[in-house]
């Protein structure tokens, strides 16, 4: 038993040397975030043309975020990617391809800013810029339009240090955007991805 609480004592005196002494976070830092994200719409993206049913495949790409605490607590975020490339079946055959920049803004409440583990949850808006449509029809012209809607976050860090952590998020985005083929209506796309990424973050 003495043992066994020895252990249990070192081990707490090494996690205790471990961790963060200062505050990790407080009102007027900011913090930048480096990271990858993998872009996953969800299934059935709807259906296009009324016989079309579309999907939207996943992309993986750089992620680059700037935060500001306005408290201890509470940060604004804007979030920001390399253009984001999907393909897309239509009924199941793939039909061609499209990018998008997805800047999100989002304000954030962190749960433990103290450290050495953090959990924060966040909500916002997203403006979608989509470009280079493409279909596979010669001399069709497909465009998507822009999109605004809301977006979510949850996220989770552990800090190496006073300035560096490292995290993981999941991030969901509402993003529909109206298609016209060569000037016509013809539906709507429901992208509404998942994120979910990693990052490597220094405050500063």
């Amino acid at each position: 038993m003495n043992k066994t609480l020895i252990a249990l004592a070192i081990s707490a005196l090494a996690c205790a040397a471990y961790a963060p002494n200062a505050q990790a976070y407080q009102a007027g830092d900011w913090v930048a975030r480096i990271g990858l994200g993998n872009v996953n719409p969800k299934s059935d993206n709807g259906t296009l043309a009324g016989t079309l049913d579309l999907e939207v495949g996943s992309d993986v790409k750089p992620t680059l975020a700037l935060s500001y605490f306005l408290t201890d607590h509470v940060a604004a975020q804007v979030l920001a990617a390399w253009p984001v490339d999907h393909d897309y079946d239509l009924n199941g055959a793939n039909s061609g391809s499209l990018k998008h920049l997805p800047p999100t803004v989002t304000f954030q409440y962190h749960f433990n800013p103290t450290g050495p583990f953090n959990v924060y949850i966040g909500a916002g808006v997203n403006y979608t810029f989509i470009y280079d449509e493409e279909i596979a029809v010669p001399g069709a012209d497909l465009e998507l339009d822009n999109s605004f809607g809301l977006a979510a976050e949850l996220g989770a860090e552990y800090f190496i240090n006073d300035n560096w952590s490292v995290g993981a998020q999941l991030w969901w985005v509402d993003i529909d955007s109206d298609a016209e083929l060569d000037g016509a209506d013809i539906g709507t796309a429901n992208v509404d991805p998942i994120v979910v990424g990693i990052d490597l973050a220094y405050k500063f």
